[in-house]
């Protein structure tokens, strides 16, 4: 296999690159970078500039608005938006909803969701998961009753990330019941400021804002804003997360977390000449996690190329979705060992930030997110193995 991108690949790169460096709101890059929490317009400015230049909605066919990019394009776009720092982009629009609306949406529903999700002037929201259906998400029982062409929507849902952020929120609901819990599941699609909505923020063991409880109380929506069928919210939904689990692949940022860890590790502590990257079995483990990001980016091109190929990343993408979780919870311990007492402290005795004690303690969710990894390994002794 030969790893290396040719020549235009590689004009493109600089051409990102470049952009990035000069074009890309600055302030937006210095304060992500700093841990500093991004307000909704900050996160809007930063989307928007990436809409403005057409490359938000990158991984996109050009018919429905996207840059037509190849897989090689995608991936080195994906690493240079991360090396510069730029927020990662808010996936529950461009990455998650936009593709099943252009799927199997109607073409009216084409006309007016996807154009503000592309140029990333509007914010979606995910509501997936419920007090009682987390993991076991066929167990929901939020309910949309139909009634002379319009849903009532009553329920709860939670952990829904950007939330306070989004214009729009797309959800899974119970329509009917059936023999199996799979049965009876529409997708469905609700304005954020619809009366009867309310967003409590659930605030993390690091003050951060970030997942928030979304409460429906005799919220109407017209019938016309369902995806698809009623009652194959399940079949979407399941497309859905096949680009949701290889999303957290994110290569370019653990690159940058190993290449920050390295860092940590090979100055001295003030007062002191010992440097933790002479540690033999510190470096050991960081060489471990430097192959295991190497491991990781070769499942995503072997994936990533099925895509390419006309279809979606299908049950095998949980085999990404265990491995970057593993990978990015092992770098961030790294990183705490290597930051010692001084992490989350800014100074010259330290080189860390806040951000990167958010990011440890972000990892220790992914996990449990998205599905938790007990649930991926059932899914590929079933699904891909054949077991």
């Amino acid at each position: 296999m030969d790893l290396n991108f040719p020549p235009h690949v590689e004009a493109f790169r600089a051409q990102v690159r470049g952009w990035f460096e000069t074009e890309f709101p600055k302030d937006i890059i210095a304060k992500y970078k700093s841990g500093t929490p991004l307000t909704t317009e900050d996160v809007r400015r930063s989307e928007m500039a990436l809409g403005a230049k057409g490359w938000l909605a990158a991984a996109w066919p050009k018919e429905y608005g996207g840059p037509g990019w190849g897989l090689e394009e995608q991936y080195v776009f994906d690493e240079e938006l991360e090396r510069a720092g730029v927020p990662t982009v808010t996936p529950m629009g461009v990455i998650y909803v936009g593709p099943v609306i252009y799927t199997f949406g109607s073409e009216a529903q084409k006309a007016e969701w996807l154009p503000g999700i592309r140029d990333g002037s509007v914010g979606w929201a995910q509501g997936y998961s419920e007090p009682g259906a987390g993991s076991d998400l066929a167990s929901l029982e939020f309910s949309a009753e139909l009634k002379d062409g319009v849903y009532t929507l009553n329920g709860h849902k939670i952990w829904t990330s950007a939330a306070q952020h989004a214009d729009w929120i797309f959800l899974l609901a119970r329509t009917s019941r059936g023999e199996k819990k799979q049965q009876g599941i529409s997708f469905i699609c609700c304005p954020m400021d619809a009366p009867g909505l309310t967003v409590k923020p659930i605030i993390t063991i690091d003050g951060a804002h970030a997942l928030n409880e979304v409460l429906f109380d005799n919220v109407t929506v017209p019938e016309s804003y369902r995806i698809g069928e009623e009652g194959k919210g399940w079949t979407y939904s399941q497309y859905l997360l096949g680009f949701e689990r290889t999303s957290y692949a994110r290569i370019g940022g653990k690159r940058a977390m190993l290449r920050h860890v390295r860092a940590l590790a090979s100055a001295a502590p003030e007062g002191s000449n010992e440097r933790l990257i002479n540690d033999a079995g510190f470096a050991m483990r960081l060489a471990s996690a430097e192959i295991a990001v190497d491991g990781l980016e070769m499942t995503v091109f072997r994936i990533l190329s099925s895509v390419a190929a006309g279809g979606s990343p299908g049950d095998a993408a949980s085999t990404v979705k265990i491995l970057a979780t593993e990978t990015h919870q092992l770098i961030t311990e790294l990183f705490l060992d290597a930051a010692g007492p001084h992490a989350g402290h800014k100074g010259p005795s330290s080189g860390s930030s806040p951000r990167d004690i958010s990011a440890y303690f972000a990892g220790r969710a992914q996990s449990i997110y998205g599905g938790t990894n007990e649930i991926q390994k059932n899914i590929i002794a079933r699904k891909v193995l054949g077991l």
